[in-house]
């Protein structure tokens, strides 16, 4: 409890509160340290006397913290008292502080005013000192300026005399020095050229300059004319030497003039020995032109080397000029006689050619190239190369067209020594040797061309390529895939079978088996031998090699073409012709795996499933389907070792095409009965020749039964499943994890193919708890199939339409709408399988597999869907005569009507 209460009492403080800024206590806490609660700025009164009393018993104690307070409060007013004592005389001493500081200012600027002063007067002082230094200084420089003048007046006085004097006597070695100098002395004067003196003296210097450069030309001229050896007035080499020294110092136009009568002199010998009228010109001896100059400039620097300053790169010149001549008299004789080059003397000069530039490149450093007037020159500054050889550039075509010829042939004797393709015995035989040869030419070419020109030569034999590129694939490779020929004697074969059953009469039953199965057996696909899969995958590894060297002679190409083609190099459209023909081949491997397994899954609907009374180990069908694996994939693997991705793309779509197959073929049989039996084996495929038969049982069949066969059907199945996922590694002794992609194909068509079998399995009664559990097993499923598995079921006519609509009742909706598309696929396989849709359950495929062996024979499958009409018709017609066929008076008849049905 406090002893203190606060009272609401406003008059109870009559004290004032100060409140001072944040700033100011934070001041007064730096200067004034204290943790005395009487100290803080939030100091409370009643919270302090509680403090001091918390309770009764504390007030004992009063006495003293009154008086401890009354001592405080007397040190505090002493302190006060003192403050302000000592604070009464601060205003004056601050005023005399004040005063003291400005008569010291005072006195500072009356220093700076006098410093001032006296630094004007110093400077009149010393500018009258120098007055009269500046003067002499500037009469000594336009004293030495004059004299200076006068000198070089002297000098271009005394020296033009002296120089018509030199001039005269040709004495260029003397007529060197004067003459730099006064023309450097004239050059000085021009800014006095108003004066007549001087006017006079500069026209004097150049005439002076005029007559040395007609002098010193004629001098050359007399020198190397032909009858200067018998003057005697011919000049010596050291005066013309000094000749070569004055003509530097001259205008340009001197020198050029001279350079050029000079370099055309060198050459009259070369036009004239090589014109174009003359043998001696035409491309076979080109090498001697190059032979010529060669020898010319070796006489010449021995002969003349010393004469001509080094600067005047005379050898480069002579050299750029008989390589300008040469480009032009090669143009027009090139022109003239084209019809007369072939590819061997094209090369050949062009060869020459460039030995020829790239010697000069070495020889000189080119910067006599940069006066060149021809256009072509130029674009080439600093280097020799093509400054004889673009006049080939026109014709470079003849260089194309023999490519051409050379490819065309080379296509053609791969295509001969393919005819006789051997496949090599190792495994994993590799690629054609002549695929390699191929892109060895390839490159042998593109290395060619690319020293001849990089632009539209360049870009013709890029066509060449693709053209050839594209010959390769449709007559080596293509042309040597093995293609299975269909039987012919399909018609004969059937006519003889009918023949047999005509004779026979004894044992019916046995006859009519024996031609269905002669025609089944018929109508299998050719299988591919052992050698012609390695033949396909031989090919295929090929056509991986092409692809893919395709693609780094495009990536070549580009980096060696000019830019203005790297555009139009695109190889896509043949590496597209590569990969078609590797999944040609890939599918054929698939067709001819999937023939195979067709005659298993045949056998499979000729088992009578609902008679089924145990079950056992897998089915033969599943043997056989394994032993067909293990036969061909093996094969198939060693020889695509290394194709890994293609080995495991067949492996995809095998079982992509199998799995379906495999499901439409489940749907096709009848697992379940009530109990009656049917006949197996040729018996049970006569049988079912007769729909009326087939009918009469499919509706005296109960929805529940003999369950035994689903059970075989799911076991083999699971076998199935199993061996597919370990296709990739079948017989193989290293064991690799299948890709998760094809797994996830295998688990998921196996999966359906289990669920099929385990609806069948279902009773269908109660009809809702059937569809319920058929939704759960089976929930991306649709109309058509679920009147598929009531077929399987042998359910009859009328419960299948209430339980259909049923089901449409309880499916979704998006189900039902992919009803249309799969009543599209049913009718097309329907449409294939003439022979199963007349025959009954243990009709086989061999209508579809005729039809894919055929291809494109539309006549033959015609004629074999007809012939395999005749047979389920010959087959009803038997059945339904039955015993009455032993009447001889009928079997006229019977002949009458098989041949009737017999295609013509």
């Amino acid at each position: 409890m406090n002893l203190v209460e606060e009272e609401s009492d406003p008059k109870k403080d009559h004290i004032n509160e100060i409140i001072l800024s944040e700033d100011v206590q934070r001041a007064i806490e730096q200067v004034l340290q204290s943790s005395d609660p009487l100290d803080q700025p939030d100091f409370n009164p009643t919270d302090y006397i509680n403090q001091l009393f918390p309770n009764e018993q504390s007030l004992s104690n009063i006495n003293e913290v009154i008086a401890k307070m009354e001592c405080d409060i007397s040190l505090i007013d002493d302190n006060i008292r003192s403050v302000v004592r000592g604070q009464v005389n601060t205003g004056e001493n601050g005023r005399v502080a004040l005063k003291e500081a400005q008569q010291s200012l005072t006195q500072l600027f009356s220093l700076i005013t006098d410093i001032k002063s006296r630094a004007e007067k110093t400077e009149d002082m010393v500018k009258e000192i120098t007055r009269d230094i500046k003067q002499l200084d500037s009469a000594k420089n336009n004293l030495t300026y004059a004299i200076t003048t006068l000198n070089h007046l002297h000098m271009l006085v005394g020296g033009v005399e002296n120089l018509k004097r030199l001039s005269e006597r040709r004495q260029y070695g003397e007529v060197l020095n004067p003459l730099q100098a006064i023309i450097e002395v004239n050059q000085h004067f021009q800014q006095y050229s108003e004066i007549s003196q001087i006017q006079t003296l500069s026209a004097q210097v150049q005439q002076i300059q005029s007559e040395l450069a007609t002098q010193i030309t004629d001098d050359f001229k007399n020198f190397f004319s032909p009858t200067s050896h018998s003057n005697a007035n011919r000049m010596t080499l050291t005066q013309l030497k000094d000749a070569c020294q004055v003509a530097s110092v001259l205008d340009k136009p001197v020198k050029k003039n001279i350079l050029k009568w000079f370099i055309n002199l060198q050459l009259q010998e070369y036009v004239q020995l090589f014109h174009e009228n003359q043998d001696i010109a035409w491309l076979d001896k080109i090498d001697k032109r190059y032979a010529w100059v060669k020898r010319h400039l070796l006489d010449f620097e021995e002969k003349f080397g010393t004469v001509f300053p080094t600067d005047w790169e005379v050898s480069e010149r002579i050299t750029v000029q008989f390589c300008s001549v040469t480009r032009d008299e090669l143009s027009k004789i090139v022109a003239r006689r084209r019809t007369e080059i072939d590819v061997k003397l094209l090369l050949f000069a062009i060869q020459k050619t460039a030995n020829f530039e790239q010697l000069l490149d070495k020889r000189f450093n080119g910067t006599t190239l940069v006066e060149a007037t021809s256009e072509e020159v130029r674009q080439e500054r600093g280097s020799f190369t093509n400054l004889i050889g673009s006049c080939f550039k026109p014709y470079l075509d003849i260089y194309t067209d023999s490519i051409d010829r050379e490819l065309a042939a080379l296509i053609e004797q791969f295509a001969q020594q393919n005819q006789q393709m051997v496949v090599p015995k190792e495994i994993n035989p590799g690629i054609i040797p002549n695929c390699a040869d191929l892109f060895v030419f390839y490159k042998k070419c593109m290395v060619q061309c690319m020293q001849l020109s990089n632009e539209k030569p360049m870009y013709d034999l890029v066509l060449l390529f693709k053209r050839y590129l594209r010959e390769y694939a449709i007559k080596v490779l293509e042309a040597r895939i093995p293609k299975p020929q269909p039987p012919n004697s399909t018609t004969s074969s059937i006519s003889s079978s009918m023949s047999l059953l005509t004779k026979d009469f004894q044992n019916l039953s046995t006859a009519a088996g024996q031609v269905i199965h002669n025609f089944l057996k018929e109508g299998e696909t050719p299988r591919f031998s052992s050698e012609d899969m390695r033949k396909i995958c031989y090919i295929l590894a090929t056509a991986e090699y092409c692809l893919e060297t395709v693609q780094q002679l495009e990536d070549k190409l580009k980096e060696k073409i000019d830019k203005q083609y790297i555009a139009k190099v695109d190889l896509s459209d043949e590496k597209d012709v590569y990969h078609r023909i590797i999944s040609n081949c890939i599918q054929l491997l698939v067709h001819d795996l999937d023939a195979a397994c067709e005659q298993s899954l045949l056998l499979m609907t000729k088992i009578a499933w609902h008679s089924i009374s145990n079950v056992g180990d897998q089915s033969g069908f599943v043997n056989q389907i394994i032993t067909n694996l293990k036969q061909t994939v093996p094969v198939i693997r060693d020889n695509l070792a290394n194709s890994r991705k293609y080995y495991t793309q067949f492996c995809h779509k095998f079982v992509n095409s199998f799995i379906p197959k495999y499901i439409n073929t489940l749907y096709r049989l009848r697992p379940t009965s009530s109990g009656s039996s049917s006949a197996s084996g040729s018996a049970a495929l006569v049988a079912s020749a007769s729909s009326s038969s087939i009918s009469e049982g499919a509706n005296g069949a109960s929805t529940g039964g003999n369950i035994l066969g689903c059970e075989q059907l799911l076991l083999d199945t699971h076998s199935l499943k199993t061996v597919l996922m370990d296709l990739p590694s079948i017989g193989s002794q290293v064991q690799r994890k299948p890709p998760a992609s094809f797994t996830k194909v295998v688990v998921k068509g196996m999966a359906k193919a289990e669920m099929i079998i385990k609806v069948v399995m279902q009773p269908i009664h109660p009809a809702s708890l059937y569809i319920e559990q058929y939704l759960k097993l089976m929930p991306e499923s649709n109309v058509v199939e679920f009147h598929k598995i009531l077929e399987m079921k042998n359910v009859r006519k009328i419960e299948q339409q209430q339980l259909v609509e049923a089901y449409k009742r309880a499916c979704p909706q998006h189900q039902q709408q992919q009803q249309p598309q799969h009543q599209q696929t049913t009718a097309s396989s329907s449409a294939s399988g003439t022979l199963g849709a007349s025959g009954g359950e243990n009709s086989g495929s061999a209508p579809q597999t005729s039809e894919t062996i055929s291809g494109g024979n539309s006549t033959q499958s015609q004629q074999i869907a007809a012939a395999a009409a005749a047979i389920s018709g010959a087959g009803s017609s038997i059945m339904a005569l039955g015993d009455s066929l032993m009447d001889k008076g009928r079997i006229k008849k019977i002949e009458n009507l098989i041949k009737n049905r017999l295609p013509n």
